[in-house]
């Protein structure tokens, strides 16, 4: 029987850890993607209505939704809303970028880590 050495236990353990870390963080990834997908998406209809609703007169009946009922508003109400919804899924899409920058960095890092502990195995072994 051939027995195990300490040092492949280690690298074993480690290739095993970074490949769960590798599939967990593939997955938020593309959360995080489809996430800011649906972002990017509201804050294009946001622009688009917008456009639409600075076409109308300022006197004109505009209606905002609050939940399942609508409020009778003003066109510059409603312009400020949109803007201001276009702007909070600007600053989302902006969080999640760094979130996404930081997940990729943290996984080229432990990767790094790996080659890192592999070289120096094999520096150690003098076979």
């Amino acid at each position: 029987m051939t027995q195990i050495s300490p040092v492949d236990l280690e690298l074993k353990r480690a290739f095993t850890e970074m490949q769960v870390n590798k599939i967990e963080t593939t997955k938020k990834l593309k959360m995080l993607d489809l996430q800011m997908d649906v972002l990017k998406t509201s804050k294009k209809k946001y622009a688009i209505t917008s456009t639409e609703v600075t076409e109308l007169t300022p006197d004109a009946s505009v209606f905002s939704s609050v939940g399942r009922m609508f409020v009778l508003s003003t066109v510059p109400d409603i312009c400020q809303e949109l803007k201001t919804k276009e702007e909070k899924c600007e600053s989302l899409v902006s969080q999640l970028d760094e979130k996404k920058l930081f997940l990729i960095k943290c996984l080229k890092e432990q990767e790094d880590n790996l080659r890192e502990l592999v070289q120096q195995r094999k520096e150690a072994d003098p076979k």
